[in-house]
């Protein structure tokens, strides 16, 4: 009986472990707004079966701006090779957002700018201190993320975008 009952919770842990892991953690049901202040819902960020990059910056973090800028300066290469969809949450508030269509206009970056004014997004993330990027896969699973920013990072990006083109899956890092 012992042994049959030992069994049976085996059974249970395995499949309650496969179950879990079959669940993707995919973005939630948050209303965030362009640039237009147009309402725009986070778990539709999808880009026709190729991957999305999502990243979280704020006007007053340097370390976004120059994560941003490097962006810019391999965007077209990462377009090109990997059709990626580039989106750029601002969660500069009330007080700050104001600055956001200048900066994003003065420095020409090239990606979708979305405003998450009161945090909802960064919360239902869980997205602590920016720059925080996420990547989604052609399904729309977030198949890996990274905080903070440090020069080079983007290639390290774009290797991940490229193999994701590929069809090649990606563990959460």
């Amino acid at each position: 009986m012992s042994k049959f009952l030992f069994l049976c919770l085996m059974a249970l842990a395995v499949f309650s472990s496969q179950s879990a892991l079959s669940q993707a953690k995919r973005l939630p049901a948050v209303q965030v707004s362009d640039m237009n202040g147009k309402a725009v819902d986070a778990s539709s960020f999808s880009n026709d079966g190729k991957p999305v990059f999502i990243t979280f910056w704020a006007t007053w973090c340097k370390p976004c701006i120059n994560e941003l800028d490097a962006i810019q300066e391999n965007i077209e290469e990462w377009k090109t090779e990997t059709g990626v969809r580039v989106i750029a949450v601002s969660i500069d508030d009330a007080r700050s957002k104001s600055r956001v269509p200048t900066m994003v206009s003065g420095r020409n970056w090239d990606c979708e700018i979305m405003l998450d004014e009161n945090s909802n997004l960064k919360r239902a993330l869980n997205v602590t201190n920016p720059p925080h990027a996420f990547i989604l896969d052609k399904d729309g699973n977030i198949v890996w993320e990274h905080n903070a920013y440090q020069p080079g990072d983007e290639d390290y990006y774009l290797e991940i975008l490229k193999k994701l083109a590929k069809g090649e899956i990606i563990g959460k890092q």
